[in-house]
């Protein structure tokens, strides 16, 4: 976002604004990919992961795993906005449009990338597994538009039950945990990519509320959880998935990644006074507004960069350091100050998808802004697992219990999109 633009909203902004939520966005987001540049161990060979290779800072994932954080801040904004525009298709239109036009951009430039890459013989060795690698945090969109599509319903189990509605989501996931590591039934686990995640945006409408009014609690009750849990059941320590792991906190999420997201939206909330003066500064709030109009660009490309920055240097001929070596720690700085620039580059050129727009209160059907949300979300989960490498040959991968193409996963990702965005008749 322009600085002028920053600047202009930055001192429009009223003063009942909570602006610690809009800080606690960027942040988390920041985290996440400042993360993911720094856990990437790239050699010649491939693309590896630091914490695979040196174990002993899976802990740090106690801290860094911050995506909870981001979903808190979503059930919280979500609230707002529902309240604000009643209608489900409006609803959806006004929350998905800066998220869905630069996730089909990014979808639409990879995809014709990919094509052409693989027509020219060339999508084997680091290229092949950036063809893959890239489309990874796009689980992250199906998750999020998951949970915009359900804001409604939620919210009126919310306004009726209270924290008693987050409880059956949190008691479903125990539920599940249960099922799964105990009765061994089989594809159980996936329901708790909604039960964990939902519950965790559940505590952002809490918040929107004034009901969490115990954060030390909560943060207490999460972490105590989350150690036995780790020590006592069979939960990994990582907070973040593993290369080759048998039970993975994230996919699909678990009982102890709940406790995880408990302790630290309990943290976040301890920090809220701090946080809300620190927000409140008139230089701070203006880089939270313009990092906050290109936040979803910069994550979306975050991964390109870097693997063109790795790429750069193995076209150039240099010996990359063996991961976590003296010499691969001296070269780290260097090599996230140039994703930042690449970054930085790709988010100039493609942060105008981001850009706000007024989207007027047009009615429309609800079942059809469904109906897109749904293959919107099918499209990018199927696009996470499968990458945009063989789109050909129709490579294919498992989503749930269910086989997904590439390019089917495009097409439903697009025809999502076109469902969504498209303004509805206006009432009569």
């Amino acid at each position: 976002m322009p600085s002028s633009t920053a600047r202009r909203l930055a001192d429009a902004t009223p003063a009942t604004r909570d602006r610690y939520v809009d800080l606690l966005r960027v942040v988390s987001l920041a985290v996440v990919v400042l993360g993911h540049w720094t856990m990437a161990a790239v050699t010649a060979d491939g693309v590896g992961n630091l914490l695979a290779v040196v174990p002993e800072l899976q802990a740090l994932t106690w801290a860094l795993q911050v995506m909870p954080v981001f979903f808190f801040v979503g059930g919280f904004a979500h609230a707002l906005a529902h309240r604000s525009r009643p209608g489900y298709a409006d609803f959806l239109r006004a929350r998905l449009r800066r998220l869905l036009r630069p996730t089909m951009v990014f979808v639409a430039v990879w995809g014709a990338a990919a094509l052409a890459v693989q027509l020219a013989g060339a999508d084997g060795g680091l290229t092949g597994v950036a063809l893959r690698l890239v489309a990874q945090p796009l689980w992250f969109i199906g998750i999020y538009l998951a949970m915009v599509a359900l804001t409604p319903p939620l919210l009126r189990l919310h306004e009726r039950w209270g924290w008693g509605a987050f409880a059956a989501l949190a008691g479903a996931a125990v539920l599940v945990d249960a099922a799964r590591f105990a009765a061994g039934v089989p594809y159980v686990e996936f329901l708790n990519f909604a039960f964990v995640w939902l519950a965790v945006h559940q505590l952002g409408f809490l918040r929107a509320d004034g009901m969490i009014r115990r954060p030390a609690l909560l943060a207490g009750a999460g972490l105590l959880g989350a150690v036995a849990l780790v020590a006592y059941g069979p939960y990994p320590l990582s907070m973040v998935g593993m290369p080759g792991e048998k039970v993975s906190n994230m996919a699909p999420p678990t009982l102890a990644l709940l406790c995880h997201g408990l302790w630290l939206v309990g943290a976040v909330e301890l920090l809220r006074g701090p946080g809300a003066r620190f927000a409140a500064r008139a230089r701070v709030w203006r880089a939270v507004v313009a990092a906050n109009g290109i936040a979803m660009t910069a994550f979306l490309w975050h991964l390109t960069a870097m693997l063109g920055v790795y790429g750069a240097l193995l076209a150039a001929g240099t010996r990359l350091p063996a991961p976590a070596t003296a010499a691969w720690w001296a070269w780290l700085p260097l090599r996230l100050a140039a994703a930042a620039v690449l970054t930085a580059l790709l988010v100039a050129v493609f942060r105008r998808f981001e850009a706000p727009a007024p989207v007027p209160r047009a009615g429309g059907s609800a079942p059809p802004a469904a109906l897109g949300v749904m293959l919107a979300l099918l499209g990018v989960l199927g696009l996470s697992m499968t990458g945009f490498g063989g789109l050909l040959e129709g490579h294919a991968a498992t989503l749930v219990a269910v086989r997904v193409t590439a390019p089917a996963a495009v097409a439903m990702a697009l025809t999502g999109w076109l469902l969504v965005d498209r303004p509805g008749r206006r009432p009569r």
